[in-house]
């Protein structure tokens, strides 16, 4: 991911987040070096990760796929891309939250080997209130 994609990485996280992050939070994950990747296809950028590795700790910061291209492996390949890189990284483990109410994301966690580990309530805003996340991890080797 470069700053010129940042345009269709907004617009993709417009559509697929109630509450988005904004370009400011994109940019600064590029500015301080974070590990950002957009997965294209035919030259439209289909999905992106954004991958924090500090002390052998990896944390998967997002993951968001086109709408439109979702339930055609498009969010498993670039996983798996995440996943290989943080091992690479000197990641001993990777982290990620996510909503109990994405059933897809969790279903495709627990494929790629990924357990709960705990729990942050009340983690993501919502219309009605918060809503907690799951935390879950995966030992990279």
């Amino acid at each position: 991911m470069t700053s010129d994609d940042l345009m269709a990485v907004m617009e993709i996280e417009r559509r697929c987040y109630p509450h988005p992050w904004t370009a400011g939070i994109m940019r600064d994950c590029l500015r301080v070096g974070y590990s950002c990747w957009v997965y294209e296809r035919d030259q439209i950028i289909q999905a992106y990760a954004i991958l924090s590795v500090a002390a052998g700790e990896a944390h998967l910061l997002n993951l968001c796929v086109r709408p439109e291209v979702r339930s055609q492996g498009v969010g498993r390949r670039l996983l798996q891309h995440v996943i290989i890189t943080a091992g690479r990284l000197g990641g001993d483990t990777l982290f990620l939250e996510v909503r109990p109410s994405n059933k897809p994301a969790l279903a495709l966690y627990e494929k790629l080997d990924f357990s709960e580990v705990g729990l942050r309530r009340a983690y993501y805003p919502g219309h009605q209130g918060r809503e907690d996340a799951i935390v879950m991890a995966r030992p990279l080797n």
